[in-house]
């Protein structure tokens, strides 16, 4: 298997919303976009992020076409947490979780885009 790139995909209510949410705070460009779908990318690499609008009945399994959100973290590592913490919340970006570090050397924070997906920054220490 050679895999040449990788996406995650989420259903949300207002894709435009957490698409805008991404460009604005973590820097990700559209690269397609459709009625109820963009797809963005990051400059620096990783995984393309992808939003569904929910509902969509292209969305494969029907059974499976709920909203994402709960218990799920979209997790960006990066060099400096405590100044991305700053940048994004100074953005205007609503805070969940305030920069601390775990007991096994993560140090995080974590933000909420308008769709209720938690956005965390990641730095090990």
């Amino acid at each position: 298997m050679n895999v040449t790139a990788t996406a995650i995909s989420l259903n949300v209510p207002a894709p435009q919303a957490s698409a805008d949410f991404l460009s604005e705070h973590v820097g990700y460009t559209v690269a397609m976009q459709d009625d109820g779908f963009f797809s963005l990318e990051h400059p620096g690499g990783g995984p393309n992020v992808v939003y569904l609008r929910t509902g969509l009945p292209t969305f494969k399994p029907a059974h499976r076409a709920g909203s994402a959100g709960d218990g799920l973290l979209l997790v960006f590592v990066v060099e400096d947490v405590d100044a991305v913490y700053e940048g994004v919340r100074a953005g205007g970006a609503p805070v969940v979780t305030a920069p601390e570090t775990e007991p096994w050397g993560e140090r995080y924070c974590q933000f909420e885009d308008p769709n209720g997906i938690i956005v965390q920054f990641v730095q090990w220490m």
